[in-house]
């Protein structure tokens, strides 16, 4: 049976970030209410030439740059902050990234869940055409209103992703446990600019679909709990992440290893919430941080988007894996960013794109090769610097 999974992936976050230091500074509170009890560090923030479709360009650049282009026949966006009521996001990436002509690109939404719906179709796909390749990309900016509960739950990041036979990262299990149920823990309706949630009742409906994802799981022939050695979540804080894995190994009989998930929190703390790409953010930080060889180790994966869709599916590292890593580029972009203060944050959050169809211009503040131009007729002009 051919292998198939993901043979390289990266990510890109912007250059600015406010210290959740900072914001409690601004609340009056004890910075260690962030720090201790959200398990975060610090939120990052896209500029005014910078959206869900530049951070994902720049995180497949890097992947076409070193593995080219040939192949790929499908461009798969998961972002659940999209750009366009009708044109997929991935179509301005395909053109960004100088992708073939005779290509697909579709847009997937499900809140933070659609990068995994991504994968397993992008698993699908390669099944039936051995050849091909995929680009999976998980884009996205999550912003909450100022002075809630989900103020210090911000964040954003893209993470792209190359799917194909015998792959040189990690081979996704057949396998897998999924859940679906109609809730109203979090929700985005069409003309508003933040969510609405309800965050003591997703975290309830987050545990909840650990199980049931996990039994399912176990039903369809996955692998046993004492066979996965490091387990991923979706993060929208790293606590949740802690609880989640507490929860599992309580139901699974085995005793809580913090130190199988705790790798996968790493870059999650520097960064925030990124919704779709937060679980595979949490793969890279494990697969980069981790001081152990994970060669032909087992990891276990959680996926949840409210409202509400969750999986819980497995892959095996591939011998080789390291070389495939940009563990020195990622380094260097959560190194090199610039801290704002309370007041920068303020002027980044309340910037809204033009809505009247002007002429407007946006000056270059990025500092990758992709930017947001600016706006004309109520369109969205790209450019790669």
């Amino acid at each position: 049976m051919t292998k198939i999974g993901i043979d390289a992936m990266s990510f890109y976050v912007p250059h600015r970030y406010i210290a959740l230091s900072e914001l409690a500074e601004h609340h009056g509170i004890d910075p260690g209410k962030f720090s201790r009890g959200i398990g975060q560090e610090k939120i990052a923030m896209p500029g005014a030439d910078e959206d869900i479709v530049t951070m994902a360009a720049e995180a497949a650049q890097v992947l076409i740059d070193d593995h080219g282009a040939e192949g790929i026949d499908t461009v798969l966006f998961a972002t659940e902050t999209g750009i366009d009521q009708s044109k997929a996001a991935g179509i301005y990436v395909h053109r960004l990234l100088n992708l073939p002509e005779n290509c697909r690109a579709v847009e997937l939404k499900q809140a933070c869940y659609s990068a995994t719906a991504a994968l397993q179709m992008a698993c699908g796909h390669v099944a039936r055409k051995p050849t091909a390749r995929v680009l999976v990309i998980a884009s996205d900016v999550a912003r909450y209103d100022r002075d809630t509960s989900g103020e210090p739950t911000q964040g954003a990041a893209a993470v792209a992703m190359l799917v194909c036979a015998n792959p040189g990262l990690m081979e996704i299990d057949p396998e897998t446990g999924c859940h679906t149920e109609d809730i109203m823990d979090f929700w985005r309706p069409n003309y508003r600019r933040t969510p609405l949630f309800d965050g003591k009742y997703s975290a309830l409906r987050y545990l909840d679909a650990v199980l049931s994802t996990w039994r399912d799981y176990q039903a369809n022939g996955g692998r046993r709990y004492e066979d996965l050695t490091r387990f991923c979540y979706h993060l929208p804080f790293s606590r949740m992440g802690e609880k989640a894995h507490r929860h599992l190994a309580k139901h699974a009989g085995a005793k809580p290893d913090a130190a199988a998930a705790s790798d996968g929190m790493t870059y999650a703390r520097q960064v925030g919430n990124c919704y779709a790409a937060s679980l595979y953010l949490s793969l890279i930080s494990t697969l980069e941080t981790s001081q152990d060889d994970l060669t032909d180790q087992a990891i276990g994966l959680f996926s949840y988007g409210s409202g509400a869709v969750a999986e819980f599916f497995s892959g095996r590292i591939v011998a080789g894996y390291r070389d495939r890593l940009y563990t020195a580029r990622h380094a260097d972009l959560l190194q090199h960013r610039d801290a704002v203060s309370y007041s920068g944050y303020t002027e980044l959050w309340e910037r809204v794109d033009p809505r009247d169809g002007t002429a407007v211009t946006l000056p270059k503040q990025s500092r990758g090769q992709f930017r947001l131009a600016g706006f004309n007729e109520h369109q969205r002009l790209y450019v790669k610097d």
